[in-house]
């Protein structure tokens, strides 16, 4: 049977450039967690993701080669300050590995789906793998320390049923509504800790940014962070359920970066991205239009935040500009 090799498409060439930011960033960030580290068992588990996130740098440039195709920018050793001083505690790395093989596992399933390559497929396959791994390492860490925060549990329905009227929707106002099924509570605790989270990474950055508008920015971030963090709680709160509360989420005094402005403006709007996703499912799996409508308001707010981060990279020179499509018009100067 004869093997047809065939191009790299731009859905893979997506998947490869973006893996490719993404490992560089996270290598810089992991040899700064793993230089500053106390509790073994948490040395042990960002030792790992460095180790994976190192593998997969490699096989993304191996494929790149093979296809000819340019190697991104990305981040190298010039973005990452291993000897400053530690910003954070070792919760915040077990929430951050958390959060990122969360992310992995949702941006490698994404492009495996919209793959034929066949090493591209292995590649991604595998990244799935290696990041539920990651997660599994990472959840158990938290479980025997007891800061794995659960979904809130609720009583167990005696019967099956089905929504008969249109109340079950509720109104734009959160008057008189029905209490949240599992679905809206899973979202609300999921978008309130991983803005917990962003909140606590933010408030670091603001402290060691050089350029005062980059500064600036993370406080920005890191309001926004903190009103919706609110937002989502009292709504699990007025249903009398408990909310989201991580512990040990230090941040220190340190005001010497350990990374580059133009490392933390990427992470910064990878960490928008996410958030848009997150919200944009959870607005469209829940059922009741209060939550819904909110999800959908505050989407255009992190939207704009975006967007003013991009044009600050872009004014710095920070943004390494994606593979395109040839300029027809350009070219016949038109």
């Amino acid at each position: 049977m004869t093997e047809h090799r065939t191009r790299l498409t731009a859905s893979e060439i997506t998947a490869l450039w973006g893996a490719y930011q993404n490992n560089t960033m996270a290598v810089c960030i992991f040899k700064y967690f793993k230089n500053h580290v106390d509790d073994m068992e948490v040395r042990s588990i960002v030792e790992y993701a460095l180790d994976l996130s190192q593998e997969n740098i490699h096989q993304i440039v191996d494929i790149l080669q093979k296809e000819k195709q340019i190697i991104p920018v990305g981040f190298t050793d010039a973005d990452v300050n291993v000897n400053a001083p530690r910003l954070y505690s070792d919760t915040i790395y077990l929430y951050y590995l958390k959060q990122m093989s969360k992310v992995a596992l949702s941006t490698y399933g994404v492009a495996l789906v919209t793959s034929a390559h066949a090493e591209v497929r292995h590649f991604l396959s595998k990244g799935i793998s290696t990041s539920t791994e990651l997660y599994n390492k990472t959840a158990t860490i938290l479980l025997n320390k007891g800061l794995f925060v659960r979904t809130p549990y609720i009583s167990t329905p005696h019967k099956q049923d089905f929504v008969t009227k249109h109340s079950y929707l509720g109104g734009l106002l959160s008057m008189n509504t029905r209490p949240l099924n599992v679905i809206e509570i899973t979202h609300l605790k999921a978008n309130s800790e991983s803005n917990i989270l962003g909140q606590a990474l933010l408030t670091g950055f603001s402290q060691v940014a050089d350029l005062k508008k980059v500064r600036q920015y993370m406080m920005r971030g890191k309001h926004i962070a903190t009103k919706h963090i609110k937002l989502f709680t009292s709504l699990l709160m007025e249903d009398d359920l408990p909310a989201p509360m991580e512990w040990d989420l230090v941040v220190t005094d340190s005001t010497i970066s350990p990374f580059s402005d133009k490392l933390m403006m990427f992470f910064s709007t990878a960490l928008i991205a996410s958030g848009l996703s997150n919200y944009a499912t959870a607005s469209a799996a829940s059922l009741r239009m209060d939550i819904a409508t909110t999800y959908s308001r505050i989407m255009a707010e992190i939207a704009q935040y975006a967007l003013d981060g991009t044009k600050l990279m872009i004014d710095n020179s920070w943004l390494e500009e994606p593979p395109q499509n040839i300029d027809r018009a350009r070219l016949a100067k038109v």
